[in-house]
């Protein structure tokens, strides 16, 4: 049997563009729709690469135990030393924020100072001890910016509790933060294919929260380049970044072959990385207004072509 790649996710809206620069090399693939899944155990894993786009938000498309079945068949794959590109470390940090930021420390990234909790109870406390306002709240495990919310005050949390406005927590672990709002209104994202630096792009956030009149905002899926809003989205040219080498070699420890870090930069000039992406998608409209010289598709199509050509199983 022929190698393929093998693509491991839970949202065939995002795989379109894949599949389009896949058909236009000629790459031989297979779409692994996890949903509901069997995976026999007994049985061995056809040969090539399989490439894991699992998504910590799949619940918010009814996919509620996709993650935990893909967990499970990325260590049947590494057990029989299949190619997994975003392995089981990968996936790890994917559903896990405070994973995340541990593994981001360790290398020396800036993340915003947070505090644990696991009862909705506890939440006022919590925004006492870390006494820093406005602040994030956000559950341990999101995606799309699911659940995120911003207050200004002890008050509005107090409000949100009563009347139990807060965003549900999927693990039952939320995460009280410092909001790092950015000094120019724009957040941005560094892209990574193959481990190496594709390009970062910066993306409009200032509607989101700097004029919210509310006592809490949400964010929803704003910060999503597979979404709507794609005139927030811009390409940074002649980007410069200091913790680049930082940012590979916490992506090389992880097992994240394409991925994606988020940061703010406060008024002080100070860098804060709040967010890592294992399925990162690309704002097609931004990547043409640069003239489409790195589409990151197109890009990833390459990578994990090479990687199926390069392979060799006993």
């Amino acid at each position: 049997m022929d190698n393929k790649i093998y693509i491991i996710h839970e949202n065939d809206e995002w795989m379109i563009p894949l599949k389009e620069a896949f058909d236009k090399l000629g790459t031989s693939y297979e779409d692994w729709f996890i949903d509901e899944k069997i995976v026999d155990m007994q049985s061995i894993p056809p040969r090539g690469i399989f490439y894991n786009r699992m998504s910590a938000s799949s619940h918010i498309r009814g996919h509620r135990f996709a993650p935990e079945i893909t967990s499970f068949l990325i260590s049947w794959l590494e057990s029989y030393n299949r190619s997994v590109i975003n392995g089981s470390k990968a996936i790890k940090l994917e559903l896990s924020k405070i994973e995340q930021y541990l593994s981001l420390n360790s290398f020396g990234i800036k993340t915003p100072k947070t505090i644990v909790v696991n009862s909705v109870q506890l939440l006022v406390d919590a925004v006492k001890k870390l006494n820093i306002y406005p602040f994030i709240l956000k559950p341990n495990r999101g995606g799309k910016g699911t659940g995120v919310q911003l207050f200004y005050d002890c008050e509005s949390i107090e409000n949100a509790i009563k009347k139990e406005t807060i965003s549900e927590s999927l693990d039952g672990i939320w995460l009280v933060q410092e909001y790092i709002k950015p000094n120019d209104g724009t957040i941005t994202r560094v892209e990574f294919i193959g481990g190496e630096f594709l390009y970062a792009v910066k993306v409009r956030v200032s509607e989101d929260f700097d004029l919210c009149p509310a006592d809490s905002c949400q964010i929803k899926d704003s910060f999503c380049p597979a979404g709507k809003g794609g005139d927030r989205f811009t390409i940074v040219e002649q980007y410069s970044n200091t913790d680049l080498d930082k940012y590979k070699q916490f992506l090389k420890a992880n097992d994240i072959g394409i991925g994606a870090l988020e940061y703010s930069i406060n008024s002080n000039g100070e860098k804060y990385v709040y967010d890592v992406n294992t399925n990162t998608n690309y704002n097609q409209k931004a990547e043409f207004e640069v003239g489409g010289r790195k589409q990151g598709m197109s890009q990833i199509a390459l990578f994990l072509t090479e990687q199926l050509k390069n392979i060799i199983y006993e």
